[in-house]
């Protein structure tokens, strides 16, 4: 079965992990088709027949900690859903003022958690989808934005990673063997 798992907090605050060891450590944890997608924690697999989401995230996880030594979370979720969350972005995915991201959670309950602290204001927009929250903030500013600020809590971090929409068509297209 096919996967798409999203690695937390990797390639930034001193934590990296380079593409090619990436994929080679997630192999010799027995996943088979490993292909990462940019630099930034993507990766499409496939796992044994039978083997839940659950268990596809404790194997990443824990194979993650062993090999790069670094307080490893994942999300991990099927080309289909994936495929179904970029189709739902419910903002204007073309508007050249602003970018579109995905915030995705491995705990819909703190996903929701996060979304009601967010104070709504006129800069960017937040929309919370069951599993998943949309985010459109302005260009330039992904990082100091209200919501930004907010959901790169310390608090947050086991539980939620963020992708541009455009990353996520791109590991879609692989996810999907396009």
């Amino acid at each position: 079965m096919r996967w798409v798992v999203l690695l937390r907090g990797v390639n930034v605050a001193g934590v990296t992990v380079r593409s090619a060891a990436l994929s080679a450590c997630l192999q010799q944890a027995g996943f088979t088709g490993v292909r990462s997608v940019l630099a930034s924690g993507n990766v499409a697999l496939e796992a044994e027949d039978g083997a839940s989401a659950q268990d596809v995230r404790s194997r990443a996880e824990a194979t993650l900690r062993a090999t790069f030594g670094y307080e490893a979370w994942v999300v991990v979720l099927t080309p289909q859903r994936l495929a179904e969350v970029a189709a739902a972005y419910p903002f204007d995915r073309n508007d050249e003022q602003f970018h579109p991201y995905v915030v995705f959670s491995s705990d819909t309950g703190r996903l929701a958690a996060l979304a009601a602290e967010h104070t709504a204001n006129t800069s960017e927009s937040v929309a919370l989808a069951g599993d998943v929250l949309y985010w459109r903030c302005p260009k330039g500013s992904s990082t100091d934005t209200p919501f930004a600020r907010l959901s790169g809590a310390a608090r947050w971090k086991p539980f939620v990673t963020t992708r541009n929409l455009r990353t996520v068509g791109k590991l879609l297209a692989v996810a999907e063997g396009s």
